[in-house]
Parts: C-alpha cells; sequence; structure tokens
C-alpha cells in the first residue's frame, strides 16, 4: 500500500520568523492549497495522505533520537550532538516525518522511503 506523509502546515507562517521582506514572499504561497492539491491527487490515484506534527523534525537525529537545537548546525545541515550522524537537514527531516507516519499510519514501507532517496 502506498502513501505520503506531510507535515501538518496549520499556523506555519505564524510559527516562522521571516524579515519583513521575506514575509510578502511567503504569505503569497499557499500552504492550504498545495494540501487540498494533494489530498485530491491521492484520492485520484488511490494514495493514502498523512499529516502529521511537525514538532522536532528538523531537530531530532532519525539515527539515534536525539533532539536538540544545536543538532541543526546551518540551514542546510545537520549533525547530531549525540550520535555524531551528518547529513543534509531535509533529508534527516524527512526520514523522521516518516518514522512519524508510520505510527499514524503502519503501512507506510521502508521500500517507500528508499524509492525517495
Amino acid at each position: 500500500s502506498r502513501g505520503i506523509a506531510i507535515e501538518e502546515l496549520k499556523g506555519i507562517r505564524e510559527r516562522t520568523r521571516f524579515r519583513k521582506s521575506q514575509r510578502a514572499r511567503m504569505s503569497g504561497w499557499s500552504f492550504f492549497q498545495l494540501r487540498q492539491f494533494l489530498e485530491y491527487k491521492s484520492r485520484l490515484n488511490g494514495v493514502r495522505l498523512v499529516t502529521v506534527d511537525p514538532r522536532n523534525t528538523s531537530r531530532t537525529c532519525h539515527e539515534c533520537g536525539h533532539c536538540e537545537k544545536a543538532n541543526r548546525r546551518t540551514q542546510e545541515q545537520f549533525e547530531c550532538q549525540s550520535c555524531g550522524h551528518r547529513s543534509l537537514a531535509d533529508f534527516n527531516a524527512a526520514l523522521n516525518i516518516r518514522a512519524k507516519a508510520k505510527v499514524n499510519w503502519p503501512m507506510v514501507s521502508e521500500r517507500a522511503a528508499s524509492v525517495a532517496a
């Protein structure tokens, strides 16, 4: 069985901090519209859409589970302060989203993750 896992994006604009010049650019992008599109397309193709809590997906090490703000060295790089694991921050977060989706929907398979990688 197939599935798509995304972070729950409600309130994302309120949770982020941008400079004034960046705010205008971000407010023009509709997260609600993206989710509606994904829901429509996933239903059309028989693919389940699972939303997960975004809390700490970018700060938690997918290898050892250690969660710390300092794990995000830069916007792009992730380095676990506990086990030393290093990867691209977005890739690490994606693996954490997949792990959270497994809890909500155990049918999310290892194969699906390997296809995404």
